[in-house]
Protein backbone atom coordinates (compact mmCIF):
# COMPACT_ATOMS: atom_id res chain seq x y z
CA UNK A 1 0.00 0.00 0.00
CA UNK A 2 2.95 2.17 0.95
CA UNK A 3 4.25 1.64 -2.78
CA UNK A 4 1.37 2.20 -4.24
CA UNK A 5 1.07 5.61 -2.84
CA UNK A 6 4.42 6.80 -3.48
CA UNK A 7 3.99 5.71 -7.06
CA UNK A 8 0.75 8.01 -7.37
CA UNK A 9 2.47 10.74 -5.19
CA UNK A 10 5.47 10.82 -8.10
CA UNK A 11 3.11 10.67 -10.84
CA UNK A 12 1.07 13.89 -9.25
CA UNK A 13 4.65 16.04 -9.05
CA UNK A 14 5.31 14.78 -12.11
CA UNK A 15 8.03 11.55 -12.13
CA UNK A 16 6.81 8.61 -14.99
CA UNK A 17 5.43 5.35 -13.45
CA UNK A 18 7.80 3.86 -14.88
CA UNK A 19 10.51 5.78 -13.10
CA UNK A 20 8.64 5.55 -10.04
CA UNK A 21 9.28 1.58 -10.54
CA UNK A 22 12.40 1.42 -11.18
CA UNK A 23 13.22 2.75 -7.57
CA UNK A 24 10.99 0.80 -6.08
CA UNK A 25 12.78 -2.20 -7.32
CA UNK A 26 16.30 -0.83 -5.28
CA UNK A 27 14.07 -0.54 -2.20
CA UNK A 28 15.12 -2.92 0.45
CA UNK A 29 12.68 -2.42 2.99
CA UNK A 30 13.41 -0.91 6.45
CA UNK A 31 14.35 -2.58 9.70
CA UNK A 32 11.90 -4.15 11.88
CA UNK A 33 9.36 -4.69 9.56
CA UNK A 34 9.21 -8.33 8.68
CA UNK A 35 12.82 -7.92 8.72
CA UNK A 36 14.47 -12.02 8.91
CA UNK A 37 16.79 -12.41 11.52
CA UNK A 38 17.42 -15.97 10.77
CA UNK A 39 16.88 -18.85 9.02
CA UNK A 40 17.77 -22.53 10.53
CA UNK A 41 16.79 -25.86 9.60
CA UNK A 42 14.45 -24.26 7.26
CA UNK A 43 12.62 -22.08 10.34
CA UNK A 44 12.73 -18.60 9.94
CA UNK A 45 12.73 -16.09 12.40
CA UNK A 46 11.23 -12.45 12.22
CA UNK A 47 11.47 -9.65 13.87
CA UNK A 48 8.75 -6.77 13.80
CA UNK A 49 7.74 -3.30 15.00
CA UNK A 50 3.97 -3.98 14.78
CA UNK A 51 2.86 -3.01 19.15
CA UNK A 52 -1.04 -2.82 18.38
CA UNK A 53 -4.05 -4.68 16.31
CA UNK A 54 -3.79 -2.60 13.43
CA UNK A 55 0.27 -3.26 12.57
CA UNK A 56 -0.61 -7.12 13.82
CA UNK A 57 -3.43 -7.56 11.38
CA UNK A 58 -1.63 -5.77 8.45
CA UNK A 59 1.74 -7.75 9.08
CA UNK A 60 0.03 -11.28 9.40
CA UNK A 61 -1.56 -10.47 6.03
CA UNK A 62 1.56 -9.88 4.78
CA UNK A 63 3.04 -13.46 5.84
CA UNK A 64 0.72 -15.15 3.87
CA UNK A 65 2.54 -14.12 0.89
CA UNK A 66 5.44 -15.31 2.35
CA UNK A 67 4.36 -18.97 4.18
CA UNK A 68 3.93 -21.01 1.72
CA UNK A 69 3.05 -24.14 3.63
CA UNK A 70 4.26 -23.68 6.35
CA UNK A 71 2.80 -22.86 9.81
CA UNK A 72 3.35 -19.14 11.27
CA UNK A 73 4.04 -18.79 14.61
CA UNK A 74 3.30 -15.38 15.96
CA UNK A 75 4.94 -13.81 18.98
CA UNK A 76 3.51 -10.71 20.53
CA UNK A 77 4.87 -8.73 23.45
CA UNK A 78 2.81 -6.16 24.64
CA UNK A 79 4.84 -3.81 25.24
CA UNK A 80 3.52 -0.46 24.35
CA UNK A 81 2.17 2.32 26.14
CA UNK A 82 -1.76 1.98 24.81
CA UNK A 83 -1.36 -2.25 25.21
CA UNK A 84 0.04 -2.08 28.36
CA UNK A 85 -3.00 0.59 29.57
CA UNK A 86 -5.41 -2.14 27.82
CA UNK A 87 -6.76 -0.02 25.20
CA UNK A 88 -6.51 -2.32 22.27
CA UNK A 89 -7.52 -5.29 24.38
CA UNK A 90 -11.18 -4.87 22.56
CA UNK A 91 -9.34 -5.42 19.13
CA UNK A 92 -6.54 -7.68 20.24
CA UNK A 93 -8.44 -11.10 20.23
CA UNK A 94 -9.42 -10.35 16.26
CA UNK A 95 -6.20 -9.31 14.80
CA UNK A 96 -3.50 -12.25 14.89
CA UNK A 97 -6.59 -14.57 13.22
CA UNK A 98 -4.14 -15.29 10.16
CA UNK A 99 -1.68 -16.72 12.93
CA UNK A 100 -1.49 -20.55 12.81
CA UNK A 101 -0.44 -20.41 16.66
CA UNK A 102 0.01 -17.00 19.06
CA UNK A 103 2.14 -16.79 22.54
CA UNK A 104 1.59 -13.62 24.11
CA UNK A 105 3.80 -12.66 26.73
CA UNK A 106 1.85 -11.30 30.11
CA UNK A 107 4.92 -8.94 31.62
CA UNK A 108 4.53 -8.45 35.21
CA UNK A 109 2.74 -4.86 35.67
CA UNK A 110 0.61 -5.29 32.78
CA UNK A 111 -2.43 -3.15 33.58
CA UNK A 112 -4.84 -6.35 32.46
CA UNK A 113 -4.91 -9.51 32.22
CA UNK A 114 -4.86 -11.23 28.52
CA UNK A 115 -6.57 -14.14 29.65
CA UNK A 116 -10.26 -12.76 28.60
CA UNK A 117 -8.56 -12.02 24.85
CA UNK A 118 -7.34 -15.66 24.85
CA UNK A 119 -10.69 -17.22 25.68
CA UNK A 120 -12.63 -15.25 23.02
CA UNK A 121 -9.78 -16.42 20.10
CA UNK A 122 -10.82 -18.36 17.18
CA UNK A 123 -7.12 -19.06 16.56
CA UNK A 124 -4.47 -20.98 19.17
CA UNK A 125 -3.44 -18.82 21.82
CA UNK A 126 -1.12 -19.06 24.84
CA UNK A 127 -0.19 -16.70 27.92
CA UNK A 128 3.28 -16.84 29.16
CA UNK A 129 5.00 -15.57 31.84
CA UNK A 130 8.55 -15.35 30.41
CA UNK A 131 10.77 -15.38 27.04
CA UNK A 132 11.80 -19.11 28.53
CA UNK A 133 8.59 -20.63 28.55
CA UNK A 134 7.42 -19.01 25.03
CA UNK A 135 11.17 -20.70 23.10
CA UNK A 136 10.58 -23.68 24.75
CA UNK A 137 7.00 -23.86 23.83
CA UNK A 138 7.74 -22.80 20.37
CA UNK A 139 10.49 -25.58 19.60
CA UNK A 140 8.05 -28.53 20.60
CA UNK A 141 5.78 -27.27 18.01
CA UNK A 142 7.80 -25.92 15.17
CA UNK A 143 8.25 -27.74 12.07
CA UNK A 144 10.50 -27.34 8.45
CA UNK A 145 9.09 -24.63 6.50
CA UNK A 146 7.51 -22.68 9.10
CA UNK A 147 8.02 -19.33 10.22
CA UNK A 148 8.04 -17.70 13.64
CA UNK A 149 6.87 -13.79 13.56
CA UNK A 150 7.96 -11.60 16.84
CA UNK A 151 6.30 -8.80 17.36
CA UNK A 152 7.34 -5.80 19.31
CA UNK A 153 8.08 -2.21 19.74
CA UNK A 154 10.96 -3.44 21.75
CA UNK A 155 13.96 -5.36 22.35
CA UNK A 156 11.78 -8.39 23.70
CA UNK A 157 14.71 -9.66 25.76
CA UNK A 158 16.64 -10.53 23.31
CA UNK A 159 14.18 -13.59 22.24
CA UNK A 160 14.70 -13.19 18.13
CA UNK A 161 18.64 -14.31 19.17
CA UNK A 162 18.10 -16.88 21.74
CA UNK A 163 15.13 -18.53 19.88
CA UNK A 164 17.67 -19.10 16.78
CA UNK A 165 19.85 -20.76 18.94
CA UNK A 166 17.61 -22.74 20.54
CA UNK A 167 16.72 -23.66 16.90
CA UNK A 168 20.23 -24.93 16.48
CA UNK A 169 20.06 -26.79 19.36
Amino acid sequence: MNALAAIVSAQHAGVPIAVSCEALAEFKGIKRRLEIRGVVNEVTVYDDFAHHPTAIEETLTAMKELKGNGKVFAVLEPRSNTMRMGIHKERLGHCWQQADEVCLYQPEGLDWNLADVVAGSNTSAKIFSSTDEIISHVLTQVNKGDHILIMSNGGFESIHERMLSALEG
